[in-house]
């Protein structure tokens, strides 16, 4: 006489044997990109030869733009959305992580005496506030395009007032059509977009009572 096993046995039987078959997990490694300046990009003056009689810029923690708060590396398809590559990542917020780069290019240039970033107790001459800084990988074409943007103002310090602001966008095509080669061109953008900067504070600083800011 043959013996009938109990469906709900039977079905935990299964459970048990499946969990106990190990299972394989494959995810792709999270990949931390950093900005930084390229290797073009050389010092054109020593601070130490400097005159004393030379401003002091101060300069605050640069703002995101909207949609750009986190490390997530953006990218476009489709006109006014963003999305983010599942496993390339910034090291820390573009905002953030231009910061010191913005720093070291304002140091490198012969405007200033001192360039400090703030928070400081340093009372310094002018002060350069730089917001809405977005950066992203835009697939509206082939190839790809990078784009980095932000908007920068000078104000005096001891006389306060705005001497000028503009705001700043530069694109750089990819060399490839993935995150690595969205990469590489935002370092590119970095470089060219600085350039810009620097020659905008120096007609500034060099325009009699800043006409040309």
């Amino acid at each position: 006489m043959r013996r009938l096993i109990h469906p709900s046995l039977m079905l935990w039987c299964l459970a048990f044997l499946t969990a106990c078959v190990p299972m394989r997990v494959t995810q792709d490694p999270i990949r931390t990109y950093v900005l930084g300046l390229d290797e073009g990009t050389a010092t054109m003056e020593s601070p130490h030869s400097r005159s004393s009689e030379l401003p002091t810029l101060l300069v605050t923690v640069p703002e995101p733009a909207p949609g750009f708060e986190s490390t997530h590396m953006v990218y476009v398809k489709i006109p006014y959305e963003l999305n983010s590559f599942a496993t390339s990542q910034w090291v820390e917020t573009p905002a953030r992580m231009l910061a010191p780069v913005i720093v070291q290019r304002l140091e490198d240039s012969a405007l200033w005496s001192a360039v400090v970033q703030m928070p400081t107790s340093v009372r310094g001459d002018f002060r350069l506030d730089i917001d809405q800084v977005a950066l992203a990988q835009e697939f509206l074409q082939q190839p790809s395009r990078v784009r980095l943007a932000l908007r920068a103002q000078l104000t005096t310090i001891r006389d306060p007032g705005v001497i000028g602001a503009r705001s700043f966008e530069v694109w750089e095509e990819a060399s490839s059509e993935d995150a690595y080669g969205g990469v590489l061109a935002a370092q590119r953008a970095v470089r060219r977009l600085l350039d810009g900067l620097m020659e905008w504070l120096g007609s500034c600083l060099h325009g009699s009572q800043f006409p040309s800011c």
